[in-house]
């Protein structure tokens, strides 16, 4: 029956010292790596859009996520209401606005 099955030979248990402070040097890297690559940026872009939020005011040309292009004409705290052709007018929630455009741009579109 030996001839069949090879003898098991018995393997030392490998140290503990050297390789659990390479594992958790590897998992810190990991996670300073996500970090900086996925959430870091993604902070910087949701802290300017705050900041672009807060400064709209009644006049300015903006774009919404849907691709309307209007002009501010009254901001409130969640809503504000665009003015997208001469007397039409359409209300839209103020984190929908994605970016404000330089004035006179309404005019050539």
């Amino acid at each position: 029956m030996n001839a069949l099955i090879p003898v098991a030979w018995a393997q030392g248990a490998p140290s503990a010292g050297g390789s659990s402070v390479s594992f958790a040097i590897l998992i810190a890297a990991m996670f300073a790596m996500f970090y900086f690559v996925l959430m870091r940026p993604q902070q910087k872009k949701q802290k300017e859009h705050q900041a672009l939020l807060s400064k709209l005011a009644s006049g300015d040309e903006v774009v919404t996520t849907g691709g309307v292009l209007g002009k501010i004409t009254d901001v409130g705290d969640h809503f504000v209401t665009l003015e997208v052709a001469d007397g039409v007018r359409i209300k839209v929630q103020k984190f929908q606005v994605s970016a404000l455009m330089p004035k006179g741009t309404l005019k050539s579109a």
